[in-house]
């Protein structure tokens, strides 16, 4: 779902993006190879759909969702140690909670089991086990890729640009 300048806002499902076209709250912007039948109507099933108006979106919204998943999908998958691809991921405080980390984007990053294990409960300096890149907080776009196995083609132009 974009918002009516065509920033991705959500991930909806067919039913609820449905809805909103009936309701003439949006309108599609990619359809579907596929067709959707009802008693007395056939359209096309909608890939993308944009708000008529548009929807003011909290600047913090999509700070606060810390998931393991969003953690994996800004790290694209991958150790930040050691660089292995889904291979047995964990998720790392950089600074362990017991030595006064916190558990906020910044200090979260995927490990794989091998690498938490070594790093155990120490800082990264004495271990000499640095993450390859600053954790931060994800763009918004990353909430897409966490609500979807694999985000469609049709999706990619909208979220480029985002």
């Amino acid at each position: 779902m974009l918002n009516a300048s065509y920033e991705p806002i959500n991930v909806c499902t067919v039913r609820r993006a449905v809805v909103l076209i009936l309701k003439e709250r949006a309108e599609v912007i990619e359809r579907s190879e596929r067709e959707l039948h009802a008693e007395s109507l056939t359209m096309p099933r909608p890939a993308v759909i944009r708000l008529i108006t548009y929807v003011r979106i909290p600047r913090d919204a999509h700070s606060r969702k810390i998931t393991r998943r969003a953690i994996f999908a800004r790290d694209s998958w991958t150790c930040q140690y050691c660089g292995s691809a889904r291979a047995s991921l964990t998720i790392d405080h950089v600074i362990p909670r017991s030595k006064g980390g916190t558990s906020h984007w910044d200090n979260i990053v995927t490990c794989c089991a091998p690498c938490n294990r070594r790093k155990g409960d120490r800082l990264p300096k004495q271990v000499g086990m640095h993450p390859r890149r600053a954790p931060r907080a994800p763009k918004p776009s990353i909430f897409v890729h966490v609500a979807v196995p694999r985000v469609p083609d049709a999706w990619q132009p909208y979220l480029v640009a985002a």
